[in-house]
């Protein structure tokens, strides 16, 4: 049987020589359960830092500058709760997408079985990449494969490698269903951070737009009264804060906006932003939907989740089919 095209990029075989388990150590990072996951990129770090001091700037000009002055106390107060709420939901996102492992914790690697009964692999869903550098010889042993399994080595980081993985050179191992390395979140996007990713530019979207709309008003509210009263800082400081309040908002609303539709997009189509670039062959289980949404999201819908707190629920996974 002759396997697709897609199968010859990975390292193939049964036998444990082959897969060159000697050259296999396993490294003590990332370390005992329980560590908190944490990529040591230096640009993913200073991409972090300037998301929130961006956000934090954010806030200073909206309380300091249109807020606090303002001697519409009610018009404050409301604005000022949804503004900073949503700025904390965003920084949470930031957070839990930045420090969250992309895979979901797995023992037992994918196996794949050919059977000549049937022109399909299958394979029951594996919860994630197995721990990185663990294709020795003594594990593949103890895997015990029966005729016709095999498993996918990879090459770079010497892990057995679950479908649907992609190495990524900044984490410096393989992440199941990984969408792209984003630096802003010095993280992976992947099965189990995706969630966070998409409600951290969801919410950096919404207050760019509230930043937007108060700006515009706070600009017609000092046209019409006198400068010096519509702020505490004197008129050309307060013209610099919002103009640059101004472009700020307007450039993340657009980025924001764009990456929250195509990850929406992405989750909706079972097809991570690699397989689409790559063009890989579809060789899953299609899905609706719904139910897509759900096993980003969790089960069942509720309002957890637009929560960063809420940890997805993803239910009883049916098995994926792999056509060949």
């Amino acid at each position: 049987m002759m396997l697709t095209p897609a199968h010859h990029f990975r390292d193939i075989e049964r036998k444990p020589e082959y897969l060159q388990p000697e050259k296999c150590v396993p490294p003590p990072y990332p370390g005992p359960a329980g560590t908190m996951w944490f990529i040591r990129d230096g640009c993913g770090i200073a991409c972090a830092i300037v998301t929130w001091f961006l956000v934090l700037y954010a806030e200073f000009v909206v309380l300091f500058v249109m807020l606090i002055p303002s001697r519409d106390y009610v018009y404050s107060i409301i604005n000022g709760i949804v503004f900073n709420l949503l700025a904390f939901l965003a920084l949470a996102s930031h957070c839990r997408a930045m420090l969250t492992d992309p895979v979901r914790a797995a023992e037992v690697p994918t196996l794949l079985t050919v059977t000549a009964a049937s022109p399909a692999l299958t394979s029951p869903l594996s919860q994630g990449a197995v721990p990185k550098g663990n294709a020795t010889k003594e594990f593949i042993e103890s895997l015990q494969l029966k005729p016709g399994q095999v498993v996918y080595k990879c090459p770079k980081c010497c892990s057995i490698k679950p479908d649907r993985a992609h190495h990524c050179s900044v984490c410096k191992r393989c992440i199941r269903k990984m969408d792209h390395h984003c630096p802003w979140v010095n993280n992976c996007v992947g099965e189990n951070n995706q969630k966070y990713f998409v409600l951290f530019t969801m919410y950096i979207a919404l207050i760019s737009l509230h930043a937007l709309i108060m700006v515009g008003f706070h600009f017609l509210h000092c046209f019409e009264e006198d400068w010096t009263k519509c702020s505490s800082f004197s008129p050309p400081t307060t013209v610099i804060l919002l103009i640059l309040l101004c472009f700020e908002a307007l450039l993340f609303l657009i980025f924001t906006s764009v990456m929250f539709g195509t990850q929406v997009h992405s989750i909706c189509t079972d097809e991570t932003g690699i397989e689409q670039l790559k063009k890989e062959e579809r060789r899953w289980a299609k899905k609706t939907k719904w139910m897509n949404m759900k096993a980003v999201f969790g089960h069942p819908f509720s309002l957890g989740w637009a929560s960063p707190f809420a940890t997805p629920d993803q239910g009883k996974a049916d098995p994926y089919q792999y056509v060949v």
